[in-house]
């Protein structure tokens, strides 16, 4: 188990949730039948976007998982997050980078089933291709959304 998920799990448990509130079993019907948002908290903020909170509250205290559905031919500049967080494609290709900058060379393809982190306060950028892409995102709230250049922030 990795280090942030024991302490997610540890956090859960004194956190007094009982075990019924932190079960959850969601299948891909169940999850389509769930609220979508826009720009919600954990979010780039960026038009466009959907936003599925799957478990927690990414504006808490509290481990979360939160699903994007990121339209095609996207593209979110870099930002940072106060969390730690880790990513799983699972559908369509998301194109991920390191930087302070949105910079194709510095891009990594992630096919569905790739996974990769968001480390707290490390810049990062993504972008999708014509095929847009669905990445379920865990971290521990509350999160933030910082972008490197204020500029470069969604407008509400």
């Amino acid at each position: 188990m990795s280090r942030l998920a024991l302490i997610a799990a540890l956090l859960l448990i004194a956190g007094g949730a009982s075990a019924q509130e932190r079960q959850v079993r969601l299948a891909p019907t169940d999850i389509q039948n769930l609220t979508q948002g826009g720009a919600t908290a954990g979010t780039s903020g960026v038009s466009g976007i959907r936003t599925t909170v799957l478990y927690g509250d990414p504006t808490k205290a509290g481990p979360y998982t939160i699903a994007l559905k990121v339209p095609a031919n996207t593209r979110i500049a870099a930002h940072s997050h106060r969390d730690d967080r880790t990513a799983i494609v699972v559908g369509g290709v998301w194109r991920f980078g390191y930087g302070r900058k949105a910079d194709e060379a510095l891009v990594k393809v992630l096919p569905p089933g790739s996974f990769y982190s968001e480390p707290a306060g490390i810049e990062h950028f993504a972008m999708t291709g014509p095929e847009g892409a669905v990445v379920y995102i865990s971290g521990y709230g509350p999160t933030s959304t910082d972008y490197v250049e204020p500029a470069d922030a969604p407008k509400p």
